[in-house]
């Protein structure tokens, strides 16, 4: 994806984020307008947790972008997390972020680390 100078994925220029989309929604429609993903991937792992059916406080994104080449691992998760600041700040417990340049991606052979299991809460 070519960006404008803007630095927004042309696909999703314009679009706005709507207060009754789901979280997982908006997270992906953020990353997609700012980091035009190769591979997105937002998973809803809240079931996993010692959390009311239908949560969405726990999420493991991963994201291949051509946008973290040159970047340090510190440095992507804090692009991830500065793009997700306000569903940070509003409701979200956890969040795993596993993000990969293109290269990365296909040399892993499109590996994804496992979670842990939970380990807080009163245990399922």
């Amino acid at each position: 994806c070519a960006l404008p100078i803007s630095g927004e994925c042309p696909e999703y220029m314009g679009e706005s984020t709507k207060n009754n989309m789901a979280r997982q929604e908006r997270i992906e429609q953020k990353l997609r307008k700012e980091l035009c993903p190769a591979l997105l991937a937002v998973i809803n792992q809240s079931d996993m947790h010692n959390v009311p059916p239908g949560s969405e406080t726990h999420f493991k994104v991963v994201i291949i972008s051509e946008h973290f080449e040159g970047m340090t691992p510190l440095d992507r998760h804090r692009k991830v997390n500065d793009i997700l600041k306000d569903e940070l700040s509003s409701g979200i417990h956890a969040l795993s972020i596993v993000p990969k340049t293109p290269t990365q991606w296909e040399s892993s052979g499109h590996a994804i680390p496992p979670s842990p299991a939970c380990m807080g809460g009163n245990k399922k």
